[in-house]
């Protein structure tokens, strides 16, 4: 089994909010205290492999484009123990309210079959789509296996389709002469720069790389620092990143180099006050164990900042049944020695199993015997933090069974104290027999919640639909969920792939309010990817 069939192995609102506070009386002998929370020290630092500036992207020359041919990764592998998440209780169906959410401001078909831009028309090669979205002032970026593209926020292509490593033109190495995607498109609204990175994992090993490039100004067609990190023989899989004031973090499932041995999830900070500028730059990393693997790193929206020295949260599935984990993780760039990963800490959870027998493929489709991927083994991609002054809000979903199908569990996080935090709300949304699955989430400046997500059956072709609450629902409700109309965004026909449909994402805008938008894979002939726009009358 090869590393290329293997690249995306592996990894991967129920009742209302309620307040107890129990008196116990006092007796002579003191409970226990708990155990301390685990702190990492020794960070494993490393400095960037290969770094430079390129031209103006506008002036690059695409690489040819991959000529393999149609291929289909394996499915995700599982790395839970054996009886992960397993419980005698399913997710309840939170309670849905009569209001309907608003229709969508504007929607355009993304990178996919056919589609067409200043630079040529993108072909489908590979499975699955991988779809990533960044929504800057004046710009989209789409990012998806294995090209991207450009856009204004009037839906127009300004640049692409071009395969990802265009991007690394002149950089040389495995940089430039790998395209093998797992890519990741984000916008720094702190700084007006735009980061997209993806893996290097075909050319001569075992240097396994992470590529990463951020534009020198904001925009997007521009120049670009680029840097290349190095994990030696160890395949990072499945990397997700998010922007924080200190860092770029980033997490990955890593493998042995044959690709085929779990070796645990690893968490690393990339030096972005220097990335910002073109100095040299390095790494800080964790390795946290085969126990825990599809880590998610909190990933800022919002123009105001965490607070001064906060930490960045990674969360995961727990160790057991119905738990969530987290890490904090802190960076002195300065010294080193003093960078600190503290975890895991664990919170409970309402009962939930996930789906498919713990991940897998038994989401049913109108008009083929052929089964859809839940991805139903991990949290989803992203961990949207928001500062609103009086509280930091953290939301995150997974697939979970709901009665006889699959629904969405969602939960909001809240710091609770210095570097903790604590479930504020959750909730399962699964209105009827429906599968709903491969959610994105994220919320407004306002509080608001948008959850995005698949949906299908035996009597239902694939479709992305989507729901949320507002700030001032009842704690744990959804709002009556609509989706796009049939003609120009439901699937029109059944995916023949287990995996056309992966990695949904909700991005927010860099506006006052927050407006957000999601792009999701959907297999109608042409395939294509959707972007979205929901909330509200305006999008960004």
């Amino acid at each position: 089994m090869t590393i290329s069939s293997l690249r995306r192995s592996l990894l991967p609102f129920a009742a209302g909010t309620a307040f107890l506070i129990t008196l116990t009386p006092a007796t002579a002998a003191h409970a226990a205290s708990p155990p301390p929370t685990p702190v990492q020290t020794g960070a494993q630092v490393s400095p960037a492999v290969h770094m430079d500036v390129s031209q103006p992207l506008r002036d690059m020359i695409e690489n040819q484009q991959d000529q393999q041919g149609n291929h289909e990764n394996h499915p995700a592998k599982p790395y839970h123990q054996p009886g992960f998440g397993k419980s005698a209780t399913s997710g309840t169906p939170s309670s849905t309210t009569s209001a309907a959410m608003p229709a969508t401001a504007l929607n355009f078909d993304g990178v996919g079959n056919g589609f067409r831009g200043p630079q040529g028309t993108f072909t489908v090669n590979s499975a699955p789509p991988d779809t990533n979205l960044a929504v800057g002032p004046n710009h989209v970026v789409e990012i998806v296996n294995t090209d991207f593209a450009i856009f204004n926020k009037s839906g127009s292509t300004v640049y692409g389709p071009v395969q990802i490593n265009t991007l690394w033109s002149g950089f040389g190495g495995m940089c430039q002469a790998d395209n093998d995607g797992d890519p990741i498109a984000k916008y720094d609204s702190i700084a007006n720069r735009w980061v997209i990175s993806q893996f290097a994992i075909t050319s001569p090993n075992p240097n396994y790389l992470q590529c990463v490039a951020v534009s020198t100004t904001g925009d997007p067609t521009g120049t670009y620092y680029r840097y290349s990190f190095s994990y030696g023989n160890q395949f990072p899989d499945y990397p997700k990143m998010g922007v924080w004031p200190d860092a770029y973090y980033i997490t990955f499932n890593m493998f042995n180099s044959g690709g085929n041995t779990f070796l645990g999830g690893k968490a690393c900070a990339y030096d972005r006050s220097r990335m910002l500028t073109g100095a040299s730059a390095t790494q800080q990393c964790f390795d946290l164990g085969t126990t825990y693997g599809g880590l998610l790193p909190s990933d800022l929206d919002g123009s105001r900042q965490a607070p001064a020295g906060s930490p960045n949260y990674i969360v995961a599935d727990g160790a057991g049944s119905n738990q969530l984990a987290y890490w904090s993780f802190h960076t002195d760039w300065t010294t080193p020695a003093n960078t600190t990963l503290t975890g895991p800490t664990t919170l409970a959870t309402a009962a939930f199993t996930p789906p498919c027998n713990g991940g897998g493929t038994c989401v049913p489709q109108s008009g083929t015997s052929q089964k859809l991927d839940t991805l139903g083994d991990r949290l989803m991609y992203r961990l949207a933090y928001r500062n609103f002054g009086d509280h930091e809000a953290l939301v995150i979903n997974r697939s979970v069974v709901a009665g006889s199908s699959v629904g969405i569990r969602w939960y909001e996080l809240r710091t609770s104290g210095p570097n903790s935090l604590s479930i504020f709300q959750q909730g399962t949304y699964a209105p009827d027999s429906n599968y709903r699955w491969m959610g994105s989430i994220a919320q407004d400046a306002s509080g608001n919640i948008g959850l995005g997500y698949s949906v299908s059956s035996g009597s239902l072709h694939p479709q992305i639909r989507y729901t949320g609450r507002l700030a001032g629902d009842a704690a744990g409700t959804n709002a009556s969920s609509t989706w796009l109309p049939a003609a120009s965004t439901a699937a029109a026909r059944s995916a023949r792939s287990a995996r056309s449909w992966s990695w949904p994402r909700y991005s927010i805008g860099p506006s006052l309010a927050g407006r957000l938008c999601r792009v999701a894979g959907w297999p109608r002939p042409p395939s294509r990817s959707r972007c979205c726009r929901s909330f509200r009358r305006r999008c960004w």
